[in-house]
């Protein structure tokens, strides 16, 4: 976890996993950088919150993986799901639901976060079934500042499809998504 840049109560916070991602967010604007998956992400959010100053809000930059084909781009995300938790069995055991979706203010996709990285067909399939992309961070994220009572967005850029045969690599498309993610930065958050 690190803070680059101080919080200001009167504006957003940047959040995003690594420093990849980051690269052309031209520093008007504190970024948390977390770790990749959901327990670094709920952590270094949680922690930064709990210290103060709070932010005004919090956005949730990153990439992401598409689950349909031909998904690019982009998008901001309305509905949260974590896909590596068994909401249904769990519910069934203690009659509790854990880690219901969120839903976010915001006109957009479905993101399916994890910490397993899809990698594997089958698995791309049955995301998709349910979500129009997959992270590792997003809900996390979202959980955190939503219990923190501050308000999210969560954006992402796809950084390539899904499962197996991906055209390119995170690694090799990272740098497109940060200047991706640096242009959306600029133009909404101003």
């Amino acid at each position: 976890m690190r803070l680059i840049g101080e919080i200001d109560p009167a504006r957003p916070l940047l959040v995003v996993a690594v420093a990849e991602e980051a690269t052309h967010l031209d520093g008007g604007l504190p970024v948390l950088l977390t770790g990749m998956g959901k327990v670094n992400a709920a952590t270094a959010v949680a922690t930064v919150l709990a210290r103060g100053p709070r932010p005004a809000s919090v956005v949730n930059l990153g990439t992401a993986g598409a689950l349909r084909p031909g998904l690019a781009g982009t998008h901001e995300v309305r509905t949260l799901l974590q896909h590596d938790l068994d909401s249904e069995l769990l519910r069934t055991l203690t009659g509790e639901v854990y880690g219901p979706p969120l839903e976010l203010d915001a006109e957009g996709l479905v993101l399916a976060t994890g910490d397993l990285f899809v990698a594997e067909e089958s698995a791309r399939q049955r995301l998709a079934e349910r979500a129009d992309l997959v992270d590792m961070e997003g809900y996390a994220v979202a959980g955190a500042v939503l219990a923190a009572g501050l308000p999210v967005r969560v954006v992402k850029h796809v950084s390539d499809e899904a499962g197996e045969g991906a055209e390119r690599t995170w690694r090799e498309s990272v740098e497109g998504c940060a200047q991706a993610l640096g242009l959306w930065a600029r133009e909404n958050l101003g």
